[in-house]
């Protein structure tokens, strides 16, 4: 037998050796070729299979503990440590950022980029729940609010700032909410060529069941699922795509040679600071400060179980946002070293999947499996903020003022799908239209919120001479500022064009705001804000097993 040639199958480990009639041996092979990849993508499709069976069995299971309105929102204030640090990480870190911000970033700041990771650590999680996690579940408890808004009417004795803030929620979380399909679209596209919109109305249906059937306990459960997925999808992707250009050190010396022509500065992007400190410290300010007046965050805090619970959530939440928001930093700071990527023509939302495109499929589909657990664990926490605050701070307050237990909870179950069909809509709309001005109103949201909440939250919790008018002071500010630079970018001054540094510097002033207005306006009765701040004081009694003593 004479050899001819050979002939590698793309996409396969067979090499062909051709015979004299060896046109049937390549058809065979061919056949086997396709049949492989039949079977990986099978592999891809179980994967999901099995990934959202699960997560609708958690709901069906935690049914029983969603009979009313207090264990439907906030877990009957019984959740242990961690399941509320991997609540507060998986919402915390969505898609948008695994997608968005760690392509963005990265390619804008290089390996300095993990500045932003640890800043979510240190300052978004750690310090976060130092500062807040204790006295956010002592007062929340002494006042019997189960939300943002109602702890706001009932700290500074003011019904008017409940419905303020119930507002500014429903005004600017479902955009936010929307924003969290975004990262979806080029992943799915890459691993299982399906449309956008099945994707989108899949996760919204499955996301829906299980918040529907279990509350917030089922939310809880699927979240720490959802972040052992996180770590470990993060992990091993990091490994994977640096390998493909020889290992850490390889890609350091290749990132350190790379260039941009708007940077004058050799070696910028594997730099300590990078190009452009200043932006890069409105990033760490912006998205690791700012989860401090995000009502879905705070609300963690709400439902915790007691004072040893937050001591161990706070190690966890913070080892967790290492991991997974440093990872993701860390990736998308080698974006650069991977060619063809336009970032002009497809967006930084590009960056990442082409990073990820010569991956095996196997680890394709767990990096799928992985945005999936990032985007629904964070629309879950969304849209569970979102129907709680209307139902109990709006329609309670000023539709259905004697509507029993049961009512409430049917109209918080009815509104989590209403907000989900509604964010899926917008979601659709915009990939399908291209309607810009939907994504630039998604960026405002965080600088919005943060703006807004942060500083009479946290002030709430720390001074008693906080007043009603400085928190609307506060309210106005924030929420004004971030629209306005939506709607007026072009008036605002060059540093605070940025959605990013104007939501900075909307959440810095309003901690200068509160204590100035404060100070100038009507203080609060004295004996009331003692009565508020005597739950920090409170003697219990313990077992001696509990507590040495001296």
């Amino acid at each position: 037998m004479r050899r001819r040639q050979t002939e590698v199958v793309p996409r396969s480990s067979f090499s062909v050796l051709w015979l004299e009639d060896g046109e049937f041996f390549y058809f065979f092979l061919l056949i086997k070729h396709k049949k492989g990849r039949k079977v990986k993508m099978l592999v891809k499709i179980l994967l999901l299979i099995i990934f959202f069976g699960i997560m609708v069995t958690v709901g069906v299971l935690c049914r029983k503990y969603a009979k009313n309105v207090n264990s439907f929102v906030i877990g009957g204030r019984s959740v242990g440590p961690w399941l509320s640090a991997f609540a507060y990480g998986t919402t915390y870190f969505s898609a948008v950022i695994f997608v968005g911000y760690a392509g963005q970033f990265g390619w804008k700041f290089g390996m300095s980029a993990t500045w932003i990771g640890i800043g979510n650590a240190m300052i978004g999680s750690f310090l976060a729940w130092i500062i807040l996690g204790r006295r956010t579940r002592l007062i929340t408890q002494h006042l019997s609010s189960a939300t943002m808004p109602e702890f706001f009417e009932k700290r500074y004795l003011n019904r008017s700032l409940r419905i303020g803030a119930s507002f500014i929620i429903f005004i600017f979380l479902i955009p936010y909410t929307a924003s969290l399909y975004n990262g979806l679209s080029r992943l799915f596209s890459m691993a299982f060529n399906i449309d956008y919109t099945v994707c989108i109305i899949a996760m919204s249906v499955l996301t829906a069941v299980y918040v529907i059937l279990g509350g917030y306990m089922a939310s809880a459960i699927n979240d720490f699922i959802q972040g052992i997925i996180m770590l470990g999808g993060i992990i091993a992707v990091i490994t994977a795509v640096l390998n493909l250009n020889g290992g850490f050190s390889a890609s350091y010396l290749l990132l350190s040679q790379a260039e941009d022509a708007a940077v004058n500065m050799p070696g910028a992007f594997a730099s300590f600071f990078g190009p452009s400190p200043k932006d890069l410290l409105f990033v760490v300010i912006l998205t690791s400060l700012g989860t401090w007046g995000l009502p879905q965050m705070v609300h963690k805090f709400y439902a915790i179980r007691n004072e040893n619970d937050i001591r161990k959530g706070t190690i966890i939440s913070t080892v967790f946002a290492i991991v997974v928001a440093g990872g993701c930093y860390f990736l998308g700071g080698f974006g650069r070293l991977f060619p063809g990527i336009d970032v002009a023509s497809n967006g930084y939302d590009s960056i990442i999947p082409a990073m990820l495109e010569k991956l095996p499929d196997i680890l394709i589909g767990i990096v799928v499996i992985l945005v999936l657990s990032a985007s629904m664990s964070t629309l879950s926490s969304l849209v569970m903020t979102s129907s709680s605050t209307l139902t109990l701070d709006f329609i309670k307050i000023k539709i259905a003022k004697n509507a029993g237990e049961k009512t409430l909870l049917l109209m918080i179950r009815i509104l989590i799908a209403v907000f989900i069909a509604v964010s899926a809509v917008i979601a659709i709309v915009q990939f399908r239209s291209k309607v810009s001005f939907i994504a630039q109103l998604m960026g405002i949201s965080w600088g919005a919120l943060a703006g807004a909440f942060l500083a009479p939250f946290l002030y709430g919790l720390y001074w008693k001479r906080a007043t009603a008018a400085s928190v609307w002071t506060t309210f106005i500010f924030g929420a004004a500022l971030m629209a306005a630079n939506f709607l007026f970018n072009g008036s605002f001054p060059a540093l605070l064009r940025s959605p990013i540094n104007c939501g900075a510097f909307a959440m810095i002033a309003g901690l200068v705001l509160v204590p100035v207005v404060s100070v100038f306006t009507k203080p609060p009765k004295k004996n009331l804000v003692d009565e508020m701040f005597s739950c920090y004081d409170t003697r219990v009694s313990v077992k001696i097993n509990k507590y040495m003593g001296e």
